[in-house]
């Protein structure tokens, strides 16, 4: 592999880029220029990405479900029901302060099966997308680790998968009942994820090793800091736009796609040797990974983290309307809902940097992937032993520092036990499949807990033993530290 560096007047050379070591992949860029441009459209694309996931998961898809559930349940003389104080009547029964009448009762009894078959509807529909996900990612990373185009083996997966994901995306906002909701927003999420796992291994193609952990943070900031920014722009005009929204974050996935591919342009990979594919061999290829028993370890630490993770958070609206003391009002959940990841941003920009930045200089990131899953578990007991608003606001910062940890040294931990870095889009599809199976599972452990128990308190609980058991699984890893 030579030094390519391209030299300007000036003292100092603004691009230091290698060259590919084979024809057809991606050029490493050092320091310079370029590699600035790569790692802003980088950053600034996966914002977009879980932009639309803060949005769409934490706000509007929420109310869109509760929406459309409020409508089979509260008809006729219910149809004017408050939910609000329905909720209150319910927990000032628990406390045994009052005795219900028996319309209030009756009202009760409908609360009851609203609650739980909005909790579900909202599982299937978050679960139903990833699914599909999971067998479609994996497969557009072999994918493009094979592709021939002048623009680089990722950028037609991440404009294509952006721009046609965009499309399902406004499609949401005209969904007439759950069904048709589950189904375009099954395409919409595949499709956008379908564009998220080639730009995830353009870090293995194109950052040197001793930058991967610092662009892995990048990404993980966009990454987090995105998910915030749509929740609390969501939430903050849902009352002005209501499922109009949708539209925006459709615009703005689809404008960060194409900026990245075209200002953070690949090389070519026309003259990439592709070998003839063995169909066998191709699926066969999928658990190439997973025979790698450190490879196998931080995979299925990531979908036990992935997992805890999501059954925490996949129903924060309705918990703010049924199960913090007093109970909150559709609205004053809808905006109060995003903030509780806006309040931990300070402590996860700074642990993402830090973590990231500590990882490549101690070169240790098995220990950083541990601490951040204890400290997450800790945090779900916060709101176990204080069912308040002001505990779940303590419960978003210390999981946002454990989060913020976690993000940048679990992906660069991934590229580490990486068994071939030529099939790098291959494999991060793999590890990708983790996150996704932990975030399908996720919704749907939440909601059967809810349905069961008929409450949110088993939700903590489940969550803090998988993020637990996520801990325990990076303990086998050899040679890594």
């Amino acid at each position: 592999m030579s030094n390519n560096t391209a030299v300007e007047p000036g003292p100092k050379p603004k691009n230091v880029v290698l060259d590919p070591a084979q024809p057809g992949t991606s050029p490493i860029l050092v320091r310079g220029k370029l590699s600035r441009r790569y790692l802003t459209w980088y950053t600034i694309l996966t914002l977009a990405i879980t932009a639309v996931w803060g949005a769409v998961l934490g706000i509007l898809l929420p109310n869109q479900v509760q929406l459309l559930e409020f409508g089979n349940f509260f008809t006729g003389a219910d149809a004017g029901l408050d939910l609000q104080q329905l909720a209150l009547l319910q927990q000032q029964i628990d406390l045994g302060s009052v005795t219900a009448t028996p319309e209030q009762a009756r009202q009760l009894e409908l609360l009851s099966g609203f609650n739980a078959a909005r909790a579900q509807s909202l599982a299937v529909i978050t679960s139903i997308g990833v699914v599909l996900t999971m067998l479609i990612q994996p497969l557009v990373g072999v994918a493009s680790d094979r592709t021939r185009t002048r623009f680089g083996r990722r950028a037609p997966y991440i404009l294509f998968g952006t721009l046609a994901g965009a499309v399902m995306l406004a499609g949401l906002r005209f969904a007439p009942s759950i069904l048709v909701l589950a189904i375009v927003f099954m395409l919409a999420q595949a499709l956008i994820n379908a564009g998220l796992g080639p730009l995830t291994a353009t870090v293995a193609d194109r950052m040197p090793e001793d930058r991967r952990g610092m662009a892995s943070a990048l990404g993980g900031f966009g990454n987090f800091f995105g998910g915030v920014m749509g929740g609390v722009l969501a939430g903050s005009f849902f009352a002005l736009l209501g499922l109009d929204l949708y539209f925006a974050v459709a615009a703005f996935v689809a404008f960060a796609g194409v900026m990245f591919v075209l200002f953070a342009r690949d090389g070519s990979s026309k003259d990439l040797k592709v070998e003839k594919l063995n169909w066998k061999e191709f699926m066969l290829g999928f658990t190439i990974a997973l025979r790698s028993k450190n490879y196998r370890w931080v995979w299925v630490a990531r979908i036990l983290l992935t997992f805890g993770y999501t059954v925490s958070t996949a129903l924060a609206l309705y918990m703010l309307q049924s199960y913090i003391r007093p109970a909150l009002s559709q609205a004053e959940a809808t905006q109060l809902a995003p903030l509780l990841g806006l309040v931990g941003i300070p402590f996860i920009v700074i642990a993402l940097f830090v973590a990231g930045k500590l990882s490549d200089k101690l070169k240790k990131r098995r220990s950083f992937v541990i601490f951040a899953s204890v400290l997450m578990a800790a945090s779900m007991f916060i709101p176990v032993i204080s069912p308040t608003l002001p505990a779940l606001f303590i419960q978003a910062v210390v999981s946002g520092i454990a989060f913020g940890t976690y993000l940048p040294v679990d992906q660069a931990l991934f590229i580490d036990v990486l068994p071939d870095h030529n099939a790098a889009g291959r494999d991060l599809g793999v590890a990708a499949l983790g996150s996704n199976l932990g975030q399908a599972l996720g919704p749907i452990l939440a909601g059967v807990v809810v349905a069961a128990t008929g409450g949110y308190f088993g939700v903590w609980i489940a969550a803090a033993v998988l993020v637990i058991l996520a801990a325990v699984a990076l303990i086998p890893l050899k040679g890594v530290r």
